[in-house]
């Protein structure tokens, strides 16, 4: 991104210098969908591509903040004692929240000048909104001189995203952007917290392929499936007579042993969250012992659930795996993010990376008239602040 950009169009927008810079990295799942919220395991990887705000103190209790990446730059402003939901931004109900939830922590957060831009594209499944609210915190932080842990930062970005933006999203965007580790993923546990770096199959690369068929999760089936799995855990709690907190409690025996006493839909939503806690553990393993054939096949394995039982696929992205996979040296293919829409991730032999991202473009836009973007990623370390010495 261009730095030196951001800086001169603070300085011309604010006439002064920004005292702080953050970034913030979006991130891309390798495999565990839909099993966050579900106090399931993921496994995310923070990317090389990333959300940056330039911003300077103000001396009263104001945030004036422009993004320049929506509409040529489009601008907020809102006082820090009476946080309210933004009517039409989308984009600053993020900020917004984040600001909400840090005040709420009690953080002594001061007025700010901030300018936003970004080189994720926003509804492309990478999370683009967990970069933007993790990107707030820490120069919000930084402007104040609070330092929470990162944790703490993402739990509160996640609430941000879940209760003043509707949105009913897990904590793993949120803590890849923040905890993200370079060339590494994160294996997750979403109810502990705790993570397990993991050392990628050696020889083979992440490449992200965008079907540019944008959603927006708020408006999508994501909140429905979020009741559907809660749904789930209630019938299966009186059928059983015990408490189960989510459906990561749930065996896949005492799942089938109550298909018959389940709706189809709530049977197969959860069949994919359990199968896919197990899909994960098993990828991790495969990394350990560096089996990226096994580690593709189990993302192969992910895509049919997340397709079948678990219906958050589409037309583009069913389009855009199937191409991939007919490409040399691809060994697995799935959808990232929610779904509905978005990029999926793919991993391909370092050899054929090159030829697998001109093909796949090509391929993509002849069956879809679609122009797609896909590119290779790397595994990059969380949020931070950017030295501007």
């Amino acid at each position: 991104m261009n730095l030196e950009f951001l800086l001169s169009e603070f300085s011309r927008r604010y006439h002064a210098r920004a005292d702080r810079i953050a970034r913030a990295p979006g991130r891309v799942n390798l495999i565990g969908e839909h099993t966050d919220y579900n106090d399931g395991f993921v496994m995310p990887i923070a990317i090389d591509r990333q959300v940056m705000i330039a911003a300077r103190r103000r001396a009263d209790n104001c945030v004036h903040i422009t993004a320049l990446d929506v509409q040529g730059g489009q601008s907020d402003v809102f006082d820090l004692d009476d946080i309210k939901h933004h009517p039409e931004y989308r984009w600053a109900n993020y900020v917004r929240g984040v600001a909400y939830y840090l005040s709420s922590f009690q953080l002594p957060l001061v007025g700010m000048d901030a300018l936003i831009t970004s080189n994720l594209p926003s509804g492309a499944g990478l999370s683009s909104s967990a970069a933007l609210e993790i990107c707030t915190a820490v120069v919000m932080e930084a402007l104040c001189g609070a330092e929470l842990d990162r944790v703490t930062v993402a739990t509160l970005c996640q609430r941000a995203e879940t209760d003043f933006v509707g949105v009913k999203t897990g904590i793993m965007d949120q803590y890849a952007s923040a905890l993200g580790a370079a060339d590494k993923a994160l294996k997750i546990d979403c109810r502990t917290l705790r993570f397990d770096p993991v050392q990628l199959p050696r020889g083979s690369s992440v490449v992200v392929a965008d079907t540019n068929m944008k959603r927006h999760l708020a408006g999508s089936d994501y909140n429905t499936r979020t009741l559907e799995c809660e749904n789930a855990v209630t019938l299966l709690s009186a059928l059983y007579r015990k408490q189960f907190q989510a459906l990561r409690d749930v065996s896949l025996s005492e799942l089938k042993r109550a298909k018959k006493h389940l709706p189809e839909n709530l049977y197969r939503r959860a069949l994919h969250v359990i199968t896919e806690n197990a899909r994960v553990k098993k990828a991790a393993r495969a990394a350990e012992r560096n089996d990226a054939v096994e580690f593709g096949k189990l993302m192969n394995e992910s895509q049919t659930s997340l397709r079948n039982d678990y219906e958050a696929s589409s037309l583009e992205l069913d389009v855009m795996v199937e191409l991939a996979r007919a490409q040399k040296g691809c060994l697995g293919s799935r959808l990232t993010g929610a779904g509905w829409g978005g990029a999926t991730v793919n991993l391909v032999r370092d050899e054929h990376v090159p030829a697998f991202v001109e093909n796949l473009t090509r391929a993509y836009r002849e069956a879809t008239n679609i122009e797609p973007w896909v590119e290779a990623v790397r595994a990059t370390q969380g949020a931070s602040l950017i030295d501007m010495a």
